[in-house]
């Protein structure tokens, strides 16, 4: 029987507990008290990682001296292990140590990635004068000693990014209680105040951080993200008495889950085997009658965990044509941090007579788009799509989704038609041998495709993370968020795979499509060619969201 609204507040919350294990009150946890520290903590991290990662490859290609394709791969490779890490922290998460303490740990290996980082910058400062100077020479190489620090300490940040993104996430959401109407709403804002506030931390590095690591040096641009990640540290350790945490289960919920896909193909294995010995006895009707009574003894004999198991595993086994399908969306996805940057370095960047605009904090771009979309979105698409459809969210989660995609389809098409237009303008002013020259078209023609992509992410981003966090068991949603940020991993190796293939093909065949002289390279056939993919994989999103069965009552149709 549901409490009174009056006793409510004061009614201590089964299932949940505080960070030290002891029962706690709604009226003194969770909602957005609690929310709030831990968005906080994640604008900080998204300003330390996207610090390291939109500048990567200008880091990689100018103190490293790496090859322009190199680069590419290597980042795409990164952000894939990042990104693919989560699976292992929200394992360690929802099965021993719980997110909260799981948050705890990772952000002090972030913070120690960060300083070995920083420490690589302070090595290659000697060398990078050099590089300033002869960006394409070979015969400044880096220290052995500076290359071991940067692989240790870049992956020791990636370590800890699988951690910390999808158990913060998960925590954050953990704090509304989903069966309470009000708390229900305010959850699916907050997803939405989520995405803003990483847009927020992101337009901070773009803007920032960017200039400083351009103009003033790599070891203040790298140390600035290792003070931050310490001081979110502290943030979350301050509202740790106000936090919901919930109490693991006695069984792992992955255990659970690989033992349901296991009773299931037993159970199938087993059906058949008997439906098959019965045919072939010519005792059809005994087989009606042998299946009730085997339903009946196997609920007595406690099969019913068994059946609760199978249907855990079938909800786990649903979501695998939507994330799949989504792969196409996470390749194009990537490329605003690796080509979509060196585009950016061979255009135009003045303003005025003195000022240059970085090619990388053209992407604050992208999170100043989804800032200003996302408050509209909440706070007026919402509720008017509420009045028509009855849901919470106003539409569904993969509808959400589907838009993202579309508009990935939409970016890649009008970004190969600005590479065709730059190409050209460079081969119109004799500029196609001459790499390091400036093309005298202005870097603003690339704010159509970032824009587009703000807009995408909007849609999408926001949708898969709630649409994950949503349908898998209520014992998994840190995997729920891992296997969001899976999708965006393996497009990241992907992504790096096509580019590696690619070059290596059209390398036989003449000048690279990912060549060092952009001039010439053809990064625009790139371009039509996930748009392409794209194109086909929202044909066949469309087809299994409309078979797909939500799993909560509300969300019947796409």
């Amino acid at each position: 029987m549901e409490k009174s609204p009056l006793l409510r507040p004061s009614s201590t919350m089964v299932g949940v507990v505080d960070y030290r294990g002891q029962p706690i009150f709604r009226s003194s946890s969770g909602g957005w008290n609690s929310a709030f520290f831990i968005i906080g903590v994640g604008i900080a991290e998204s300003m330390a990682y996207h610090g390291i990662s939109f500048n990567l490859i200008t880091y990689l290609t100018g103190p490293l001296n790496f090859p322009t394709a190199v680069a590419a791969v290597f980042v795409n490779n990164w952000c894939g292990v990042s990104m693919f890490l989560p699976i292992l922290g929200a394992f360690v998460a929802d099965s021993f140590l719980g997110r909260y303490r799981t948050i705890v740990l990772a952000s002090v290996l972030y913070a120690l990635g960060l300083g070995l980082l920083t420490l690589t910058a302070v090595l290659s400062r000697p060398c990078s004068e050099d590089l300033k100077l002869t960006l394409n020479s070979t015969s400044c190489s880096p220290p052995v000693l500076q290359v071991v620090l940067f692989f240790l300490s870049i992956y020791l940040v990636a370590f800890a990014e699988g951690g910390h993104k999808p158990c913060l996430q998960a925590f954050g959401a953990d704090q509304f209680d989903e069966t309470d109407n009000q708390e229900r709403i305010a959850r699916s804002s907050f997803f939405n105040w989520w995405y803003f506030g990483m847009n927020g931390g992101m337009i901070a590095s773009f803007i920032a951080l960017s200039y400083i690591q351009d103009n003033i040096g790599w070891s203040f641009g790298f140390g600035i993200p290792c003070a931050v990640m310490g001081i979110a540290l502290l943030v979350f350790l301050l509202g740790s008495k106000t936090y919901r945490c919930y109490a693991l289960e006695d069984t792992s919920p992955f255990v659970r889950i690989v033992k349901g896909m296991a009773d299931m193909a037993m159970s199938k294995q087993s059906s058949a085997d008997r439906f098959a010995s019965e045919v072939e006895s010519g005792d059809l009707e005994q087989h009606c009658s042998c299946q009730s009574d085997l339903a009946t003894k196997l609920v007595n004999g406690g099969k019913l965990l068994s059946d609760e198991r199978i249907d855990e595993a079938k909800g786990m086994l649903r979501l695998f044509p939507i994330w799949a399908t989504c792969l196409t969306y996470a390749i194009t996805f990537s490329q605003s941090s690796t080509l979509f940057n060196k585009q950016g370095v061979t255009m135009y960047r003045h303003i005025g007579p003195s000022f240059q605009i970085s090619s990388a904090a053209l992407q604050s771009i992208i999170s100043i788009v989804i800032v200003a979309f996302i408050p509209v979105y909440d706070r007026v698409l919402v509720p008017m799509a509420r009045n028509f459809s009855g849901l919470s969210t106003g539409i569904t989660h993969l509808q959400r989704i589907g838009i993202g995609l579309f508009f990935s389809v939409i970016s890649m098409v009008v970004a190969a038609l600005v590479e065709m237009k730059r190409i050209q303008t460079a081969i119109e002013h004799g500029l196609i041998d001459e790499p390091n020259a400036t093309v005298p078209m202005s870097i603003l023609w690339l704010l159509p495709q970032y824009i587009l992509f703000g807009i995408m992410d909007a849609f999408g981003m926001v949708g898969l993370q709630e649409f994950f966090y949503d349908q898998v068991p209520d014992a998994l949603r840190s995997l729920g968020l891992a296997l969001y940020l899976s999708i965006f991993g393996i497009g990241s190796f992907i992504s790096g795979f096509l580019v590696s293939v690619i070059d290596e093909i059209t390398k036989r065949e003449g000048e690279s499509w990912f060549s060092d002289n952009l001039n010439r390279a053809h990064l625009d056939y790139f371009y039509w060619l996930l748009a392409g993919l794209g194109a086909i994989a929202l044909v066949l999103f469309v087809c299994f969201a409309q078979s797909y069965v939500y799993k909560k009552k509300e969300y019947r149709s796409v």
